[in-house]
């Protein structure tokens, strides 16, 4: 077992003790090829909820200054994070994740681009759109719905891949394509949220 799974190991372990956890959806992720899993964003365990549940790597985005603590330098990239600068366009970060997408791999991307403090669903940033249209990797938005308290109930969607064939031919703008995928997470956290959510 390598770290990367030895750590999917240890946040289902953890997330099953602490949560009623409830995984839908998995099926919809393809088991070979780019994939952008986009995801709202509610908390810091989200990245590791994300991509513990599911046989393929998932990469990540972490923000700069985590890369530079002594241990997580070293330990981060293992486990699938890259470093992003927060607060503009990072080309370098963007070619990273472009090259990760069309090298076949898992990206997990929190549109929002920081946690929502009301669990609302906030505006998508156009980074989302950017990898949309700039690979050819299948999109599949992702819900948390829930609460990270003890004992509460945890659910996690992997939605149908969105078909962006129009959105790619008419040259539609990272924008659009974010809004999109935006709606889609919209809409499965409405039709999946319980009234005692």
């Amino acid at each position: 077992m390598g770290l990367y799974q030895f750590g999917q190991f240890v946040c289902r372990t953890y997330l099953s003790a602490l949560y009623k956890i409830e995984i839908e959806g998995k099926e919809n992720i393809p088991e070979q090829g780019g994939v952008l899993l986009c995801c709202n964003h509610i908390s810091n365990f989200d990245p590791p909820f994300l991509g513990a549940y599911i046989k393929r790597p998932t990469r990540y985005m972490a923000k700069q200054e985590l890369f530079e603590k002594p241990i997580l330098k070293q330990l981060l990239p293992k486990l699938g994070a890259f470093p992003v600068k927060r607060g503009g366009a990072d080309k370098q970060t963007l070619r990273k994740g472009m090259n990760y997408l069309n090298d076949q791999e898992i990206l997990g991307l929190f549109p929002e681009g920081t946690r929502s403090k009301d669990g609302k669903l906030g505006k998508g940033l156009a980074g989302a759109g950017f990898f949309a249209l700039k690979t050819d990797a299948v999109v599949i938005p992702c819900a948390i719905i829930g609460s990270y308290k003890r004992g509460k109930r945890l659910k996690l969607v992997y939605g149908k891949p969105l078909d962006l064939s129009i959105q790619r031919e008419t040259k539609a703008s990272s924008g659009e394509v974010t809004e999109l995928i935006m709606s889609e997470i919209q809409a499965l956290l409405d039709t999946h949220k319980q009234p005692h959510d």
